[in-house]
């Protein structure tokens, strides 16, 4: 269908992502049981049954990148936007493949079921990989299959083993700090590089390799069972990563340092008084007042390559395609930045080939302007609905289920960026007179607040619901995912296996069924 924009007509595809009601869990592979000390593409199995068996349609996770405990170890700030994260590789598929022996596993430490220790985590993983690789050199079993998957993917595998491999010669010092015919991509440097640090970039393309591997298995697992899997895709990368090395020419950064000049966040909102001084480079989407070609391709190929992983897409910070908060480098915080026009419609349909292959959901929270709201419609992209928002105003809250304007939205009790609702309740700063306002619509005495919420978010004319797995837990405060603005103690939350159990299963199903969110249930428009 066509769908005018001011004065332009673009054509959408037909097909629509939300024609059926439906519900499902978020909730990072991270936080998932398991007995190497973070959940992983094993637990990722167990997880789908359990979805199965509750009856959900949908899996939403985080960003599946490689973390790094200089960021915190944050999902968002990966080392690279393609790579996988070698800490879900699962050591008992590796031992299923015969590239692990159980002996080998005998010196698992004791890891929490409730935490991820990062550090434990990856010294003890790390060291099962150089096992692996060991033995895959010596087997050969998968050379065929390995040489395969490295010719695929070498658009960004081989620059990104070669960073890897660089900073670990360097001590883990960012790209930038490198010597200056590395860090600017002399080609005789690089070249050189390359051959010295061979067998290193051969076994970072192996544990991508296994990685990819693993997880085609586990996607396959999800489509037999009708889950579809929803993906996260920062529109921002970290600029000590593998695609700003390997693509300058794509950010505005200073020639000379090699650093950003400004940087990515957004102004004083619900979460900081400050706003949030991201700190990623920013794009350069002109040059020369010409689109910049290979930032349009590099972007083509992310979702390209997401959507061979996942079945939806989410954008996060959708708003910043529109316009985006530019906060020049030297500021501490993000309360002097402007807002700066983004590329808008002319992005997506540079990239409409990769989208088309793809559903996806716009992360439109924050300061949401008319200009982005004409975008996510005219793209016909469902926006997302926090219900924790919804109390802080008044009758006219756009996050209220009643004032929900369209069934193409997708509505959460939180996000992973929110405390759990539970924690939300029981929190002082929250003003009493939110409490107070959820309660009365919710019908409810508040003792099970989370339950409320759920029921909310099921009853509602949304099309899909998205319950994180604290909330539907009914887990407080210290099983929060993440703290904005904060960079120690976040993303490190695990749920032991023993709380998703038969009857939590049977809860989640008979809400399923209550609320004509089973798989057969058709929309029904008014």
């Amino acid at each position: 269908m066509l769908i005018e924009f001011g004065k332009k007509k673009i054509l959408l595809q037909g097909r629509k992502m939300l024609q059926q009601r439906a519900s499902g869990i978020l909730t990072h592979l991270s936080s998932l049981p398991g007995p190497y000390g973070i959940g992983d593409l094993d637990s990722g199995y167990f997880f789908l049954d359990f979805l199965e068996q509750a009856g959900q349609s949908y899996w939403q996770f985080l960003p599946t990148g490689i973390v790094d405990d200089v960021f915190g170890n944050s999902p968002y700030m990966s080392l690279s936007a393609f790579a996988g994260n070698p800490l879900l590789i699962s050591p008992n598929l590796l031992l299923e493949q015969g590239l692990l022996h159980s002996e080998d596993l005998m010196s698992k430490p004791h890891f929490s079921e409730y935490a991820v220790d990062y550090s434990a985590v990856k010294d003890f993983k790390n060291r099962l990989l150089v096992m692996s690789f060991q033995r895959f050199l010596a087997s050969r079993l998968f050379d065929e299959a390995f040489e395969h998957f490295c010719r695929e993917h070498a658009a960004w595998l081989d620059d990104f083993a070669l960073f890897l491999s660089l900073r670990e010669k360097f001590d883990s010092k960012p790209w930038y700090e490198w010597p200056r015919k590395i860090a600017v991509r002399d080609k005789n440097s690089l070249d050189k590089a390359a051959e010295e640090l061979d067998e290193r970039c051969r076994y970072h393309k192996f544990v991508q390799f296994v990685f990819f591997m693993q997880w085609r298995r586990m996607r396959q697992a999800a489509q037999q069972k009708g889950i579809r899997l929803v993906g996260d895709i920062p529109i921002y990368v970290g600029q000590d990563s593998a695609d700003v090395w390997s693509n300058q020419a794509c950010f505005d950064l200073d020639k000379t340092t090699l650093q950003p000049c400004h940087v990515a966040g957004v102004p004083p909102d619900y979460f900081s008084e400050t706003g949030q001084r991201w700190g990623n480079p920013l794009y350069l989407w002109e040059i020369g007042r010409k689109p910049n070609k290979p930032l349009y391709e590099w972007w083509r190929q992310r979702f390209l390559h997401l959507g061979k992983m996942v079945d939806v897409v989410r954008i996060d910070h959708f708003r910043g395609f529109a316009s985006y908060w530019q906060i020049p480098a030297s500021e501490e915080t993000a309360v002097n930045g402007t807002w700066v026009k983004g590329p808008g419609l002319f992005f997506f349909e540079q990239v409409k080939e990769a989208t088309d292959k793809i559903d996806i959901i716009a992360e439109d929270l924050g300061v949401i302007t008319p200009d982005v709201e004409k975008l996510r419609d005219g793209l016909g992209y469902p926006g997302m609905k926090i219900l924790q928002f919804s109390f802080d105003s008044d009758e006219l809250n756009l996050y209220l289920p009643h004032n929900f304007q369209t069934t193409n939205c997708v509505v959460y009790t939180g996000t992973h960026d929110n405390d759990t609702t539970v924690g939300w309740y029981f929190d002082g700063k929250v003003p009493q007179a939110s409490k107070d306002r959820a309660r009365r619509y919710a019908n409810s005495d508040g003792q099970v607040i989370h339950r409320d919420f759920v029921r909310m978010a099921f009853s509602s004319v949304a099309a899909l619901a998205v319950i994180p797995l604290q909330d539907v837990l009914g887990f407080g405060s210290d099983c929060r995912m993440n703290r904005p603005s904060t960079l120690e103690g976040n993303w490190a939350w695990r749920c032991a296996s023993p709380f998703l159990s038969p009857e939590v299963i049977h809860y989640l199903r008979d809400e399923v069924v209550f609320y004509g969110r089973e798989k057969s249930c058709p929309i029904i428009k008014g």
